[in-house]
């Protein structure tokens, strides 16, 4: 007990209007239909909780989980009320602020426990239809300070994976009362195919037909994370969880799910790390930067990415740096800095040369090809051109070049530059060819399930205004009132700082 009021608990209590007699007898209630009836508590220990910081013990923290997050609608974890132990108990310097946004880094041996709560409070919000929406992002700069140091350390397996007496023994981290088993390397082989096929399927169609099972299969790694496996397997293991995680938080992304996206992000940095891959690491964080310039802020997009190319540490491949330098230009050309995107595009395209392939590049960076360069420098150009219509030109020039290069199947980032070589078109004041590439993106968006094409197509929705006249243009507009989903109230974690 640290006597003193846990500030995080009170804060979601509050947004509940429950009050705590009716709080106790929910937990009771909620408790025996996870299989534990002999649990009682009161008013008075609920005060307890809240007034004075006391933490009850398990399973009391994991049913106060599982009733916020139904009732809120959305994901709230065991850390999110302030009842891990560690010395984290709600206080508001430690917990929930610049220094420590949502409490992280936190300590290495809870990444299997944060990965698989989280994951199975997602599962249940999904299965009962809620919509999380009630959690803000952390500001880049918030998040890149918290965990500054803790991804520049090197990781060292042994020092940071959880050690049990028996190696066969697992933490409950979850509610079902199945548990994951110890498993070997053909298990492992048959996990990182599936990574494969559900990141094969999210290029094409858009990540919100395949996200459950996706956060699903995650949440089965994090079980199998809580057993001690042989060094080899466990690195592999948690290679495993950061691209599952990683996949997760960009579905989420791709639908709108914007706090739940970041926190996979973050869960995916440290599984990286965990398993002593930090290129890996920096490339979840730079997921996170390029949430950012799509929400509106680059500034924050540009803090993670300081990050994300310091904390990756010498081994990184140059495609790899190539790539991080595309978010980068994209984040500076958001902010009309011309001069300084063109630089960093440069850099990008020399990096990319240099990359002689001598290396094969991880499984994660194999799908950044010449097309998806290409692709992202006519993003750059294309935000650019808000600012300077010349560069519209340029964005032409990339997005013609990208276009020209996808064979292979993914569709969404095809729609992505059909819409760039549409936007500059109208930019460049063609709206004949402007046209012609709004219809290809249109056509196409009918069978993806991607929220983010949409979200694009507003923008470009924008430049057709001054067209409005032409009877081609005018049409096209009607076809686009008719085929945009309907506007999704307002989410507070897309614009709340924390």
């Amino acid at each position: 007990m640290s006597g003193e009021p846990n500030t995080r608990l009170a804060d979601l209590f509050g947004l509940t209007g429950w009050s705590k007699g009716e709080l106790a007898r929910l937990v009771n209630r909620q408790a025996a239909a996870m299989g534990h009836p002999q649990l009682s508590t009161d008013t008075s220990r609920v005060r307890r909780w809240i007034d004075r910081g006391e933490i009850p013990r398990d399973p009391v923290p994991r049913v106060l989980a599982a009733l916020f997050t139904e009732r809120l609608g959305r994901v709230v974890t065991i850390e999110d009320l302030g009842l891990v132990r560690h010395g984290r108990a709600g206080k508001r310097q430690d917990a929930g602020n610049a220094e420590h946004p949502d409490g992280v880094p936190w300590a290495p041996e809870r990444t299997a426990a944060v990965l698989t709560e989280f994951t199975g409070m997602d599962l249940m919000l999904n299965r009962r239809g809620l919509v999380g929406a009630g959690a803000a992002l952390a500001a880049g700069s918030a998040l890149s300070g918290a965990m500054h140091d803790w991804l520049h350390t090197d990781p060292v397996l042994r020092a940071d994976a959880p050690q049990f007496d028996d190696p066969l023994r697992a933490e409950p981290a979850g509610f079902d009362r199945y548990e994951a088993a110890p498993i070997g390397s053909q298990e492992i082989d048959e996990l990182e195919r599936s990574v494969e096929v559900f990141r094969a399927w999210d290029a094409a169609r858009g990540g919100g037909l395949q996200r459950k099972a996706v956060v699903g299969q995650l949440n089965e790694v994090g079980g199998m994370l809580a057993y001690r496996h042989p060094e080899h397997l466990q690195r592999r293991l948690w290679g495993v969880a950061a691209n599952l995680s990683v996949l997760a938080g960009w579905m989420s992304h791709d639908v709108g799910l914007e706090p739940t996206a970041q926190k996979y992000f973050v869960i995916a940095a440290h599984a990286a790390r965990e398993g002593g891959d930090r290129p890996r690491a920096g490339e979840a964080l730079s997921r996170a930067a390029r949430q950012m310039v799509h929400l509106g802020r680059p500034d924050d997009a540009l803090d993670l990415m300081k990050l994300a190319q310091s904390g990756s540490g010498d081994e990184v491949l140059p495609r790899t740096r190539a790539m991080f330098h595309t978010i980068e230009a994209w984040a500076q050309a958001s902010m009309g800095k011309g001069q300084a995107m063109r630089r960093t595009l440069g850099r990008a395209e020399d990096l990319f040369v240099s990359g002689k392939g001598d290396v094969p590049s991880p499984s994660w960076m194999q799908t950044f090809k010449d097309e998806d360069l290409y692709g992202m420098q006519a993003l750059a150009y294309r935000t650019l051109a808000e600012f300077e219509p010349g560069a519209a030109a340029h964005a032409r020039h990339y997005a013609e070049k990208a276009l020209s290069l996808r064979v292979d199947g993914r569709e969404r980032s095809k729609i992505f530059d059909h819409l760039s070589m549409a936007s500059a078109c109208f930019i460049a004041d063609d709206p004949e060819q402007a046209d012609r590439y709004a219809r290809l993106a249109l056509m196409a968006m009918g069978s993806n399930s991607s929220g983010r094409t949409w979200d694009r197509l507003r923008q470009m929705y924008r430049l057709t205004a001054a067209y409005a006249g032409c009877p081609r243009i005018s049409e096209l507009r009607e076809e686009i009132r008719l085929a945009l989903p309907k506007p999704r109230k307002p989410d507070p974690g897309n614009s709340a700082r924390a």
